[in-house]
């Protein structure tokens, strides 16, 4: 163990610089401790797994893993209370050497809050840079890999039989981040129980005002889709040991989204909503009575941002309503915010959130709806463009700002001038070119980082990221 902690500690590299960092070996390293405490938690040796996260969390490569995630995610230029961001290689240097256990102490949140769909306000709470990273360094120990295509694709195996179970609970737990109790994941969660103490109890300000955190995971943390994670495990075990094997139970979860399918609404009503409200109540937690509904198949119901109907015996997902209509709002906003800016900026603003959306539902029947979110971006463009030139005609603005490619021969373009002084074209992307592919739904027990599953995780990363969308689909 001592040699072990000698090999990955960072102590020998004075001279180390950010952008010189060889990040395959960093990652290679951080993946060997991270398969050893897979193979001892696979063992029961849960001693050994508590030993090798501390090796992990004291590493120099586990370190600089944390520190890489902080700066390069969407948060990266969101401060804190302390307002500090790392945004020079010196900087993220700094902040590894002062990412160290002893005499941590994390500051309190800064409490933000953002509009939900129906009018009401969702409390953020974003912790400092360093608290960040801390969280990020810690998150290095638990198992990824999972999506939420994985989910749609069990409700295809769940719900696309003739005979598969027809009704389905629509479970939401009402505010889940504010109210797991903290003393159970104290008790039953595998982290320094020290440093998970003090994330829990940071408190966090609000318009200038200190105010204790009784309860509850901050949203906008990094670690807390991993507590509130690990808090709903054994959901599914729950709700199975309420009902007989013959009632088509099935739970499909993904973080704190989940449904429960049944061959009746008695089973649903009278067995599984009282056996997740037992297990939830343990937790702190329970369910919304507003959200919370027994829905039946050929009726539909949303889960994930897409649409699940069977209509007769053929089964369809496509992307709910809500998601088509916010997508649209916010390609509109993107397109209207850049009214004053330059061609370039607005599509490289414009691009990124196409792309991600497509990528998403690339795998339902998304087709019908990538072409009218197309037709709804191409006429909010034109009236960009018309703001813009309100005395040029038709003809003059087709010249200008769109081109022919392949069959498109309305590809909205920009050219902009690269260091060496030649001209880059910037294409705008396009739903209607991405390929719908069905996605294969990742094996129950396949962990990243067990060495007996590292090829099948090779292969798999090839045909996910070959089928994903190009960065200029009319080129």
């Amino acid at each position: 163990m001592r040699a072990a902690l000698k090999q990955i500690h960072a102590s020998s590299h004075p001279k180390l610089n950010w952008t010189s960092i060889n990040w395959k070996q960093v990652k290679k390293k951080v993946q060997e401790l991270q398969m050893r405490i897979a193979k001892a938690v696979r063992e029961g040796k849960l001693r050994l797994a508590k030993s090798l996260q501390w090796l992990l969390t004291h590493s120099f490569y586990g370190k600089l893993m944390a520190i890489r995630r902080v700066v390069t995610n969407k948060g990266k230029t969101t401060p804190g209370v302390d307002g500090v961001v790392w945004n020079t290689p010196k900087k993220k240097m700094q902040a590894v050497k002062r990412l160290s256990r002893r005499g941590y102490r994390p500051l309190p949140l800064r409490r933000i809050y953002k509009k939900k769909k129906n009018g009401q306000l969702r409390p953020l709470s974003i912790p400092t840079m360093r608290d960040r990273a801390m969280q990020a360094l810690y998150a290095l120990a638990f198992r990824d890999g999972r999506s939420c295509a994985d989910a749609i694709v069990q409700c295809y195996i769940c719900l696309a039989n003739r005979h598969s179970a027809r009704w389905i609970l629509e479970a939401d737990i009402q505010a889940c981040f504010d109210r797991i109790g903290h003393e159970w994941m104290l008790n039953n969660i595998l982290i320094d129980k020290k440093i998970l103490r003090s994330w829990l109890k940071a408190g966090y300000v609000d318009k200038g005002k200190l105010y204790p955190t009784k309860a509850g995971t901050p949203q906008g943390a990094i670690v807390s889709p991993v507590l509130a994670n690990m808090t709903l495990d054994g959901l599914e075990t729950a709700v199975k040991n309420a009902v007989p094997r013959t009632a088509k139970v099935n739970v499909i979860r993904y973080a704190d989204d989940f449904i429960v399918t049944a061959e009746s609404k008695q089973i649903l009503q009278q067995k599984v909503k009282p056996a997740i409200r037992s297990f939830l109540s343990q937790r702190g937690l329970n369910l919304s009575g507003e959200k919370t509904r027994i829905t039946r198949i050929e009726d539909g119901f949303d889960f994930l941002g897409q649409h699940l109907r069977k209509y007769g015996n053929k089964f369809l997902v496509t992307p709910s309503k809500n998601s088509i209509k916010g997508i649209v709002s916010k390609t509109r906003k993107i397109i209207k915010f850049h009214l004053g800016s330059t061609t370039v900026k607005m599509l490289q603003a414009l691009n990124p959130v196409i792309r991600g959306w497509a990528n998403y539902h690339r795998y339902a029947c998304s087709k019908k709806a990538f072409y009218y979110i197309d037709s709804c971006i191409f006429k909010n463009l034109w009236r960009w463009v018309k703001r813009r030139h309100p005395s040029k005609k038709a003809q003059w603005i087709r010249n200008r700002y769109f081109r022919t490619m392949g069959n498109y021969n309305w590809c909205f373009f920009a050219t902009q001038k690269t260091e060496g002084g030649e001209a880059k074209v910037i294409d705008l992307l396009y739903m209607g070119t991405v390929k719908i592919v069905r996605h294969t739904k990742i094996r129950a027990n396949a962990n990243p980082y067990d060495n007996r599953w590292q090829e099948y995780f090779s292969k798999r990363s090839i045909r996910i990221n070959y089928s994903a969308i190009e960065p200029a689909l009319c080129c």
